[in-house]
């Protein structure tokens, strides 16, 4: 909807990847308002949008399943993006749906970014089949981190030349300029990690859609928390390769989310392990081995694991790892956003703005936020099987220890 940003990327070093006959744009924006790009650009642009979903899907040989990718905070992102998703459902209706979807951080310069995001979820419960949020908080807390262990020296690493996290005077950014290339290369390392067995070979590939399969036990509970080790997988940062089992490590530990939350104190669903490079099975079970007894899965999926291995590593890397979990961590992050919804929808501040478009009615956000309650109802009463489940091995160990006393 801003045709300057596509025009950018036909000029750039990336023009031949894309098809133009493909691209739809418009020049105005939605202006920061999810009922512009949902009510107003997606039913302008339905049918040009499903003439070209056709025509891409007519071309594939297996067609495993839909990306979208879009943030939350505007108007286009959350609209559109959410509206795209909808015909997605309509049109293909047996093709699984993933999105990755760009959270705003309590700071951003949107004043209706909660509004946006709370309307957007609701058709993320609804249609996405697997959703990977991403903050751009913890994108830019990553590029920060990187940023000083070149600085520091760390590790012997070295930063590129020209590379995503320099600036156009050849030095390490500033924290005052916004990295957006940075931030944008860790997401885009997120999505190669995850198509990589689609794209080589391996001893034990992972279809996409067994992701779903695997990883979403309920319908609704489909956000997965997603780390990444190594963070810099482009080459941007010469590091030393971390061995095998810290890299296991690492891929648990909050500095390598692409979300800011806390997997090891709240409850896991289930776990998939995609690793990249010269890794045996026996590695993987060895580190699934060392690493279970400090994270909390449900009593009825404890064996709650799904692991796969492409043998091709990613460009300048020995392995790499990209670990999902469906984990009731994620409930802080909605709890906000709702408590940001909350406070403008009481004052019902900016609702003009949305009910002035055709078709927006107030029921549309009591609706929204009626279904982010509804969800984080549903981890909350995980989170309360978790303490029974705690409480009852306490009790077993208590009474172990007397019998053996």
């Amino acid at each position: 909807m801003e045709e300057g940003v596509v025009n950018e990327i036909l000029q750039g070093p990336l023009r031949d990847m894309f098809d133009s006959k493909q691209l739809i744009t418009d020049v105005s924006g939605s202006g920061n308002n999810w009922a512009v790009g949902h009510k107003l650009y997606g039913y302008q642009y339905r049918e040009s949008i499903v003439e070209k979903l056709r025509k891409t899907a007519e071309h594939c040989d297996c067609l495993q399943c839909f990306f979208i990718i879009h943030s939350m905070g505007g108007g286009t992102g959350s609209g559109l993006g959410t509206f795209v998703l909808n015909l997605l459902e309509d049109e293909f209706p047996e093709v699984y749906r993933f999105v990755t979807s760009v959270y705003p951080s309590g700071e951003d310069d949107v004043i209706t970014s909660p509004y946006n995001s709370v309307l957007a979820m609701k058709e993320l419960n609804e249609h996405a089949d697997c959703v990977l949020p991403v903050e751009n908080e913890s994108l830019f807390d990553i590029v920060n981190k990187i940023n000083q262990m070149i600085n520091s020296g760390k590790l012997g690493s070295t930063v590129k030349q020209n590379s995503l996290v320099t600036s156009s005077t050849g030095s390490v950014k500033t924290l005052q300029e916004k990295p957006f290339d940075a931030m944008n290369n860790i997401v885009a390392n997120l999505l190669l990690n995850l198509t990589s067995s689609a794209r080589f070979e391996g001893s034990l590939n992972m279809d996409l859609n067994e992701i779903s399969m695997n990883l979403v036990p309920f319908p609704r509970l489909h956000y997965l928390v997603s780390s990444l080790t190594p963070l810099y997988t482009l080459a941007d940062v010469n590091v030393p390769s971390r061995r095998l089992d810290q890299m296991f490590s690492d891929a648990f530990s909050r500095d390598h989310q692409l979300i800011q939350a806390d997997p090891k104190h709240s409850l896991y669903l289930a776990c998939a392990l995609l690793v990249r490079g010269n890794v045996q099975v026996s590695d993987l079970r060895r580190n699934i081995e060392r690493l279970k007894p400090s994270l909390h899965f449900v009593s009825w999926n404890q064996e709650g694991w799904k692991t796969g291995l492409c043998s091709v590593p990613p460009v300048g890397h020995s392995h790499s790892l990209l670990a999902l979990a469906n984990n009731t961590c994620i409930k802080p992050t909605f709890i906000e956003l709702k408590e940001r919804f909350m406070k403008l929808y009481k004052k019902k501040a900016h609702l003009h703005h949305y009910l002035q478009i055709d078709g927006m009615e107030q029921s549309c956000f009591s609706e929204a936020v009626s279904s982010l309650s509804d969800l984080i109802e549903e981890y909350n009463e995980l989170d309360v099987t978790k303490d029974d489940q705690f409480h009852n091995e306490v009790e077993a160990h208590t009474a172990l220890g007397h019998y053996t006393t």
